[in-house]
């Protein structure tokens, strides 16, 4: 391949005219990378664009996706240590190309050493602004909004990378019909009061105030991922919460015991086999404390707590947790959703919602905002 001497290397910071996607401390450089969803936005002419990056992982590789014009290109597995990626190359050099680079994979809670970092561009073309989106929303979720599942065959059922996906779950459906630039925070297996194994310590309002309280280890941390999350310098139009479904799960589940003080929790059911009231009463008050907990940092923004999408035991519960919310504080910006239930035909890898699923999804929560916003 001829090499383009034209070609000039620029460092991240040394630009000015590109728009960061995902909470990330922007102070950093290179450029830290935590959520799926997250990456950067450029418009640049020429003929070609390469992205330097900085990868490491121990268990859990890092994948990528990108997009021209608005299309989706590709998506690909990610080696450690430092490379170019060629965004594309042998383009007229005069139009204005859109390009999007952004993490696949969700913030990875099992693997310290997980970690991309954006380093520099490369390109013999001209970097120009980035447009505003018509509006901003945040995504907050479990294994469904990290878009466990979306790629794979039905049949497959290791938890791997390679089978989540950002590119074509349903917050990316929503943003792109509204034309939004959205920011997400989501953990597989994790809820609004316990993991999926009643793990008290895998509730996603415990990390909510961070940058990504998700991402462990002492290289994560010196890149910022324990620190505060400033709200103020990112408002959203609204905020949408799909929490619940590990909730659910964990009153099937035995009881969890604290490695540190023994002690033991159990969301349970009856005789019956309904879910025991206290125990359901305690999920509603972690949606209550959790909603306020987002209108505290989010004063201006809709809340929507949508649910639905693998199963709907807890959707009473849950309304009547938002109901209760609203009658406590008169806060008449919050509300619920109930979403369609994935079917046979609508699965996808491991037992989680397909393509199909998140589209129908997506067509719902995007005709509700369309409404409200």
């Amino acid at each position: 391949m001829k090499k383009n001497e034209r070609l000039r290397s620029y460092g991240l910071k040394e630009l000015t005219a590109y728009k960061i996607h995902g909470r990330t401390d922007e102070t950093q450089d290179p450029l830290p990378l935590f959520y799926q969803g997250s990456g950067i936005e450029l418009n640049v002419t020429g003929t070609e664009l390469w992205i330097e990056i900085e990868v490491d992982f121990d268990v859990h590789e890092p994948w990528v996706w990108t997009a021209l014009n608005g299309a989706f290109l590709s998506r690909q597995m990610l080696m450690p240590g430092v490379c170019s990626l060629c965004l594309f190359r042998g383009m007229s050099p005069e139009p204005v190309k859109n390009v999007r680079f952004f993490r696949e994979l969700q913030a990875m809670s099992e693997d310290d050493d997980c970690r991309l970092l954006v380093r520099g561009l490369r390109s013999d073309g001209e970097f120009l602004p980035v447009e505003e989106h018509s509006c901003k929303l945040e995504f907050i979720g479990d294994s469904i909004t990290s878009g466990e599942g979306v790629y794979g065959a039905k049949e497959d059922m290791d938890w791997l990378p390679m089978y989540m996906g950002n590119s074509r779950n349903y917050t990316r459906m929503v943003a792109d019909a509204l034309d939004a630039e959205c920011r997400l925070i989501s953990q597989g297996g994790w809820g609004v009061l316990c993991g999926w194994d009643n793990d008290l310590r895998h509730n996603i309002p415990s990390c909510y105030e961070q940058i990504c309280g998700l991402a462990k280890g002492g290289t994560n941390e010196k890149l910022g991922a324990a620190k505060p999350y400033d709200f103020r310098s990112w408002q959203a139009d609204a905020v949408i919460v799909n929490l619940g479904t590990n909730d659910a799960g964990a009153f099937d589940q035995p009881a969890w015991t604290d490695p540190v003080t023994q002690e033991t929790f159990e969301l349970k059911r009856g005789a019956d086999g309904a879910c025991h009231p206290a125990d359901l009463e305690r999920v509603r008050q972690a949606v209550v404390d959790f909603l306020a907990k987002i209108r505290r940092n989010n004063p201006t923004a809709h809340i929507l707590w949508v649910y639905g999408m693998l199963g709907d035991e807890l959707a009473p519960a849950i309304r009547e947790a938002v109901d209760r919310y609203v009658e406590m504080t008169g806060d008449g910006n919050t509300a619920f959703l109930l979403l369609p239930d994935t079917t046979d035909k609508t699965f996808g890898s491991r037992q989680h919602p397909g393509e199909l699923a998140h589209a129908r999804a997506a067509e719902v929560i995007t005709a509700y905002l369309k409404k409200r916003l």
